[in-house]
């Protein structure tokens, strides 16, 4: 079964999810030729190792708290914290509580 993108218009509910989060899945919520939106779900103590995006990046904290480490630093993101990253910016994740996180990144399309 093909997983349900948003098309334009359709109205997403992004209320918090409530714990524990050891049922929830991670989800694609956009996906089109420029933006990929998802709702990303880390359980407490779960880690997203250092990675990183071609276009730039937005994090916005729904529920819990997620360590970042980027740029040299680390901080953690509460409920309603919002990160920006530019493209290509290494970073790591780890949920110091069960957390969830609207993640939003412009597609960079290769040169021709």
């Amino acid at each position: 079964m093909a997983t349900h993108h948003a098309s334009s218009g359709e109205l997403l509910h992004l209320r918090p999810l409530g714990a524990p989060l050891d049922d929830a899945q991670s989800t694609t919520l956009i996906r089109d030729e420029q933006l990929k939106v998802m709702r990303l779900v880390l359980p407490a103590g779960k880690e997203l190792p250092e990675h990183e995006v071609d276009g730039p990046i937005t994090m916005h904290c729904l529920q819990g708290a997620i360590d970042v480490t980027a740029h040299g630093s680390c901080k953690t993101m509460r409920a309603g914290d919002l990160m920006y990253l530019a493209g290509k910016v290494p970073h790591a994740l780890r949920a110091t509580e069960d957390a969830s996180m609207l993640v939003s990144i412009v597609v960079q399309k290769p040169s021709t």
